[in-house]
């Protein structure tokens, strides 16, 4: 079965390593919440904010062993006035037997406001 798996993080600065960082950790934590393995994942699709420039966060991706083939791709979101600000969000669409509702979206720092629904404190891994 195809599903996605969603995901957000903030960061503080628009610093191309905070960036880098931010997404890394949220891809691991989505990567190992979820039981991915990279050859499942069909492709990942970024976006940011508009206050967000100093980097694309799809090569965060790069920085994972065994990911350098995954289709991924950096975009802006819709800028909607009163939305979240220094926000990185992902949609990993992946092959995987799991059910929807046993799906882990992440959300971390600031993110978890986005759906509160979901969330659960899983910022390390």
């Amino acid at each position: 079965m195809i599903r996605g798996i969603r995901g957000a993080t903030t960061i503080e600065n628009n610093d191309k390593q905070e960036i880098l960082t931010a997404t890394e950790k949220l891809l691991r934590v989505m990567i190992s919440e979820n039981k991915i393995d990279a050859e499942d994942v069909a492709q990942i699709v970024f976006s940011v904010t508009d206050d967000i420039d100093a980097a694309f966060p799809a090569a965060a991706a790069r920085q994972i062993d065994g990911w350098s083939f995954v289709p991924v791709m950096s975009m802006r979101e819709i800028p909607v006035p009163g939305s979240l600000p220094m926000c990185i969000r992902v949609m990993m669409t992946v092959n995987t037997a799991a059910k929807q509702e046993e799906i882990q979206h992440i959300y971390q720092g600031g993110a978890i406001v986005l759906r509160p629904d979901l969330s659960t404190v899983k910022e390390n891994n």
